[in-house]
Order: structure tokens, then sequence, then C-alpha cells
């Protein structure tokens, strides 16, 4: 509790200091800290730093590292190439990260490589040439060889021409965000040897493995596969266990018809920690991982969190085996949490805050944490006898200069009884009793869950004067399983409902002004958006992002085949459902709410045709409206310039409409 304490304080005085509200141009201040990697001997923490390159409009990431006593932070990359996925030579001798920077010889890059650099000092250097896309690496424990999770190359382009050659498809799924469209190429198991840099192959076949990892004495190797006679057609993956060796046959462990992944060996190798999803049904969106655990030779798993009814993610072994970590989402919290292995339950961590990336410290009884707060942006934390110590400071320039909303949870009711958590943003310094604009902005999944962590652009929206809500409609996690599948096959319903409550609640006590309401989201926050605009006529002012309502032609234009025809069946054998939920657009008349509409070009997620339906109709029928379609992008926006650009418009328009101020 003292160091929970001393962090308050510390940011309380920063706070203090602060001299002006936050812009949309602090986006280029903003660093964000990831993948964090304790030593061998403990001494120092490994990690990505990404920060933004004005003078090329991109994120770069860097690795640093910074001592276990928080005491000495080091710069160990530059380039701008970037850096990342940083992991330790078993035997501390060497820093190893992915890059596609070039080495000194080369007049060109050659993808992303494996490099690595002695602690003892010097240039890292590079360590593969292969030509394949590298997924993920793990090391083997004698610091010998290194496991390869490799992409089979694209050779569609030829040396000759630029000219790509047709996409030739016969997939089930055929197409995916940031990957476009598919093909038949997998991903695959290999061992490359570091003295004799030979690359030897472990698995073939016409299916991928990922979430490799050696167990704790090299001798075999964990992973996950899907190996179903057509994958696109099922969420199902299990855990195979095999010899490190080429020509070594994979082990089936588990047999659960849902998905299973995340293998974690325990320290003896006797054990392996896994996920494993709550559903057994083709389609597992809308299911919550469980921390499992399983015998090396198989057998029947113990479900440890079960009981919980709780998502559980990164699972992590106590150095001394008696334990798993895990990180678990709990009612806008995000908790560390531990599992003995005969599942008796500890709460380690409690309170309004999120933590993030865990890793267990390989030298003593302690760990490593990402960790975020309302007014405070992910730092790294030591975590040692249950209570976290800071390490990193990286966010301190930052908020140096800023002010910063005041955030505190909430509860509504919705109209039929449901009880809805919310999250409540006020703008530094609210004047007290006057009711402010409100704009609602709604997460996307749906299955996930607004938390006590930093959140850039709700904090954005505070500053420019809005009150600001989240809301965990029904279908988000952390309320337990039958909470997240209340809206399957049912949307615009519930979470409609619950968004309107979260209004209503806020208007009662006299947070809102009922006459200046807006609502804004992305991904399925747009499509809430679009279905509560429909809905509810209150509101004076909407921003609808990659969002969609016309669902009937986002079959086969999206990647989301398998949950249509699991969750809603094919459009021929179930065309009124279909028609039913794309009610936004056929009621497109009903929508007076002035609406913004924005879309990434490159999005295979939530495709551009979802926005351009919704501005062409709102456009036709004379309703106020605008297009923006972010070029080159994916489903996550990522150039800095385009963050603060959609930053400004959001703040124009709801100036314009709820506060009439000119454009």
């Amino acid at each position: 509790m003292k160091n929970i304490a001393l962090l308050f304080l510390a940011s309380t005085a920063l706070s203090a200091v602060a001299q002006r509200t936050l812009q949309p141009s602090d986006v280029y201040r903003f660093k964000d800290i990831s993948s964090p990697q304790i030593s061998p001997d403990g001494k120092w923490v490994a990690y990505v730093l990404s920060s933004v390159d004005t003078a090329k409009d991109r994120r770069t990431t860097d690795v640093w590292m910074v001592s276990w006593d928080g005491k000495e932070t080091v710069q160990l990359t530059n380039s701008p190439n970037g850096e990342s996925n940083p992991k330790w030579s078993p035997d501390g001798r060497y820093l190893s990260f992915v890059s596609s920077r070039k080495s000194g010889e080369e007049k060109e890059e050659e993808g992303s490589q494996l490099w690595i650099m002695d602690r003892r000092g010097g240039e890292a250097r590079k360590l593969t040439n292969i030509k394949a896309d590298m997924e993920d690496y793990d090391w083997s424990p004698d610091a010998k060889k290194i496991l390869l999770t490799l992409r089979e190359k694209d050779l569609s382009d030829t040396a000759k021409s630029k000219v790509r050659t047709p996409y030739v498809i016969d997939r089930y799924q055929f197409k995916r965000d940031y990957q476009g469209y598919l093909d038949n190429r997998n991903s695959h198991l290999y061992l490359f040897d570091l003295d004799s840099k030979k690359l030897d192959t472990l698995t073939r076949g016409n299916y991928s493995e990922n979430d490799a990892a050696f167990s704790p004495d090299g001798s075999q190797i964990a992973f996950v596969s899907n190996r179903t006679q057509d994958p696109d057609k099922n969420d199902n993956t299990d855990i195979y266990v095999m010899d490190a060796k080429a020509g070594a046959q994979p082990r089936k462990l588990t047999n659960w018809e849902g998905a299973d992944g995340s293998p974690v060996w325990s320290p003896d190798g006797k054990w392996i920690a896994y996920l494993q999803s709550s559903s057994n049904q083709a389609f597992t969106m809308y299911g919550q991982p469980i921390l499992a655990l399983l015998s090396k030779e198989g057998g029947q798993p113990k479900l440890l969190s079960q009981a919980a009814d709780r998502p559980v993610r990164q699972p992590r072994w106590a150095k001394d085996g008696k334990s798993i970590w895990v990180l678990m989402d709990d009612d806008r919290q995000v908790n560390l949490v531990s599992f003995a292995t005969d599942g008796v339950r500890k709460n380690i961590s409690a309170g309004d805050r999120a933590f993030g990336s865990l890793e267990t410290n390989p030298s003593t009884n302690s760990w490593v944490a990402s960790l975020s707060e309302p007014q405070l942006p992910t730092e790294l934390y030591a975590i040692e006898n249950g209570a976290p110590r800071r390490l990193t400071h990286v966010q301190d320039s930052f908020l140096a200069q800023v002010k910063l909303a005041t955030v505190q949870g909430f509860q509504s009711k919705s109209k039929d009884g449901a009880l809805i958590s919310g999250l409540l943003y006020l703008p530094p310094n609210a004047p007290k009793g006057q009711k402010l604009p409100l704009v609602l902005y709604i997460h996307g999944g749906p299955v996930g869950q607004d938390n006590y962590g930093f959140d850039m652009t709700r904090q954005m929206y505070a500053a420019a004067g809005f009150a600001v809500a989240g809301v965990n409609y029904r279908g988000s996690n952390g309320r337990g399983i039958e909470f997240t599948k209340a809206i399957y096959g049912d949307w615009g319903n519930k979470e409609v409902q619950d968004v309107v409550g979260a209004a209503n609640y806020l208007i009662e006590k006299g947070i809102a002004d009922e006459n200046r309401l807006g609502i804004a989201g992305w991904s399925y926050g747009g499509i809430t958006t679009n279905y509560t605009v429909a809905s509810d006529p209150r509101f004076k002012a909407a921003i609808s992002g990659a969002g969609s309502s016309l669902q009937l032609t986002m079959y086969g234009t999206d990647q989301y085949i398998s949950q249509y025809e699991t969750e809603l069946g094919a459009p021929w054998k179930n065309p009124q459902k279909w028609i039913d939920l794309s009610y936004p657009f056929f009621h497109a008349d009903r929508i007076k709410t002035p609406t913004l509409f924005m879309a990434s070009q490159n999005d295979f997620n939530v495709p551009v045709a979802g926005a351009e339906q919704m501005y062409q109709a709102l456009r036709s029928l004379g309703v106020p409206t605008e297009l923006v379609i972010y070029p080159g992008q994916n489903h996550g926006i990522v150039v800095p310039s385009y963050i603060k650009d959609r930053h400004e418009r959001h703040i124009r328009w709801f100036n314009k409409y709820l506060n009439g101020a000119a454009m």
C-alpha cells in the first residue's frame, strides 16, 4: 500500500504543475512502452519504446533497458527501420531482436531478420538471412539454437516486373485485415543453429503453427495448430508437443473443439499451462479464455479459473512452479491473479487500474508488468511481494505539460433493468454544478471492456470541454460469460438500451445536458453508434468510425464469414434476420442526427463500404453528414498525422453541433 500511495502522490504532483489542456498535436509527443523481458540474472528489463518520427510521419520502435532498481536506463538500438520483440539468450550473453534494418554490406533490405547484440558491448550483428516472413522465435535453453516461426514467402512478384501476378483464391476465408487477400501460404517451425547457421525444418503441411516454445530442458517443443480438415471454417486450435529435432512427429495433447492456446511450460517441464476457450463451438467470439493445466503426457486438463467466470490471459509460471499468474479482466479493472496448481485463487492486485504485459523474473520470486491508470499512460513496474514498484518514467515529460480529465466509475440501469458499468471523464477544472455537453464514446469488439487504463481519445474529448462516458454494454467482457453472450444474434438491441440508459443516468445526475448529447465509436463502437442514432432522436451529433449498417453487404467483403454463418445463418437461408439487423440503413429516413462517417481505405475488418453506404443515405436524405477516408490505412489508424486529424475533426464536429461553434 505504501508504493501505491507514493504512485498517487507522484501523479498528483505532475498534475499540479500542468499548464494546459491536452491538444490533438500531443499525439506527436506520446510514447508507448511494451514487450518487457527480464534478463536471466534478474538485473535488467529490456523493453520496446515507441515514439513518433515527425519528419517521416510514422511511429518508430527502439529497444531500451532499465535496471531492476530503476536507477539506470539505457537505449540499445536506434535505426530508421525500428526494432521489436527483444529476448535475452538463456546464458544472458546476448539480447536478440527483430528488425528489417540493413547490414553494412547489403544494398537493400531483406525483410525482418533476427539480430543479436552482445551485452558486453559492440554493434548488433545480423543473425539470419531468411527468405520468409518471421513471425516469432524462442531461444533454446542451452542458447545454441533458436526456434523460428516462419511464414512461407510470397513469390507472386517476379524480379523482372513490379506488376503483381493475379490473386488466385480457393479458400473459404479469403481475406483478413493487414494481411489482405489470403493465399495458401502457411507458418511452420524451423530450428536455427547459431554456430553452423543451419536451418532445419521441423513442421510441414497445409496448416500453420504458432505459440511455439521450448521445454525447460530443450528436448521438446510445444506449439498450437488447427489441423482440422478446413481450418477456415472453425476456431478450433489444439496444443501439440514434439521432440526438438528434424523428423520428429508432433503429438496432439488437447481435444477441445474450441480454442486451446498460449502454452507455457512449468519450470520442471512436467506440466503445460494454457488457455482454453469457454466455448466448444466452431465460433468462439463470445466465449472467454480459461486457465487450464495439463500434463505434458496429455490427459484430462484442470480448468483452474473456470469458477472465476472472468477472462484471463498471459499465463506465466511462478519461479517455484507452484502457481500460475494471469491478467484478469474484471468490471473495468485488469488485475494480477494467481492460481495454485490445485486451483486455489489469490488476488495479487486490486484497484482502479489496468495491468498489461506480465513476465516472470527467472532469478527471484518477482515479476515485471506494465501498468496504466486513468491519468497515467503505461509504465513498467517490478512486482515484489505483490506490490508494484515503478521502474520506468517514459511518460513524465508528456504529463508535465498537460492537465488531464478526472475519471470515475458509475453504474446505470437500462430500461429492462440490466445494471451496466461505465466510466465518466470530466474536463479539467469543469465548473461544479454546470451541466456539460456529453459524448458517449463506445468501445469496439464488441467483446472487450473499457477499463481504468489511460485512454487518449476520451481524454482528448474531455480536454475540449465535453463530459465523456464509456459504457460497457452487454456483449462486453469482464462481467461473466452470460453478460458477454447476451447479444448473440441480436445486434443493436441490448447495446442501445445500455448506451441510452447510461445517457439517461448522467442526465438525471445533473452532469449531462439533455439537449447536447453526442455519440461516437470505432468498429463495433461505430456500428453501435449507427444503431443508436436510428433508435433515439435525442442525439444532436454523432461520429461513426469503421462501422456498418447494411449488414447484408458485409457478407463476403469482410473477414467475419465464420461468425456470420454461425451466428446469423447464411443470408439466403435467413434473409429476414439480416434485414432486421440492418435497420439503421433501412430506417435511415428516421435519422436526424448530423453524423460524420470515417473509414480506412484498406480496412478488411469493417470495409469502407459500411461508412460509404450510410454517408450516401444521409446525404440523399439531406441530413448533415460528411465522409472522411484515411488513405492506405487498415482497421487501426497508425499514421500520426491521421490520428491528429481524427481528433481535430471529432472535436470540431461536436463543437459545431453540441456547442453551436463554427467549423
